[in-house]
């Protein structure tokens, strides 16, 4: 058994396609019109037929609650690694990402959080 996709709950399909491939520098894999919305997945370039992460439309009311809380705890909806995660937070900066967390060392993890313009935390985490 392997994880072969997994979502993140986006307001906005189109924004969040930018935001993830334009900024993050994911690949779109598949993008199928399924009525208003889309089955709209993405893949990392390093790894084309791995995980594929669904932007997920959030309109199920329970969605909106749901994200609303973990913004406000500032609990991440998702987690991506990166090699090097000061590297990677400089580089989104200047791109204008905003983070709710800087680069953090814990043991031997080092994580930063970012919003990803569609209702939701993100984080980077080099070393797990």
């Amino acid at each position: 058994m392997r994880i072969y996709i997994t979502s993140v709950f986006v307001d906005d399909q189109e924004k969040a396609l930018r935001f993830y491939t334009d900024v993050l520098g994911f690949q779109k894999k598949h993008d199928i019109p399924m009525g208003e919305a889309r089955w709209l997945t993405l893949v990392s370039p390093d790894a084309p037929d791995g995980t594929e992460l669904l932007l997920e439309p959030s309109g199920h009311p329970a969605v909106p609650p749901y994200k609303t809380a973990l913004v406000q705890d500032g609990i991440p909806a998702a987690s991506f690694a990166v090699d090097d995660v000061r590297a990677e937070y400089d580089r989104l900066r200047k791109l204008g990402t905003e983070f709710t967390q800087e680069p953090l060392e814990m043991g031997g993890v080092t994580t930063a959080v970012l919003d990803d313009t569609c209702g939701n935390l993100i984080q980077i985490v080099q070393g797990a």
